[in-house]
């Protein structure tokens, strides 16, 4: 059983950065693939990020590569996904999810556990 808690999110302009946390409950957070989704208003949830139980790999959704870094912290239970050149489009609630699973999934049903949701706002 883990709980998850995200928080960092609020309005930024076009072009800039924010840093999103997500801290996790339990002693067994190392265990879990953990990944970032989003979700605008009348759209499906979508993948964002992933990172392996030990930080070895990530993977991210072509529309923030060179621009997102997921990485974790196993000794504070905590992954971040920092967004820089931030774009209106990025506009949407974002979600924190665990999964036990070895590799990064891409599927929002591989992912057992989810947080509340942080909501991010970009303005043009």
């Amino acid at each position: 059983q883990v709980q998850l808690v995200e928080s960092g999110g609020g309005l930024v302009q076009a072009g800039g950065s924010l840093r999103l946390s997500c801290a996790a409950s339990g002693r067994t957070f190392s265990r879990y693939v953990m990944g970032w989704f989003r979700q605008a208003p009348g759209k499906e949830r979508e993948f964002v990020a992933g990172i392996t139980r030990d930080g070895s790999s990530t993977y991210y959704a072509d529309s923030v590569k060179g621009r997102f870094t997921i990485s974790r912290d196993n000794a504070l239970n905590t992954v971040y996904l920092q967004m820089n050149s931030l774009k209106a489009e990025d506009t949407a609630v974002y979600y924190c999810a665990a999964a036990p699973r070895l590799r990064v999934e891409v599927i929002a049903s591989a992912y057992a556990y989810w947080g509340q949701g942080t909501q991010v706002t970009v303005s043009s």
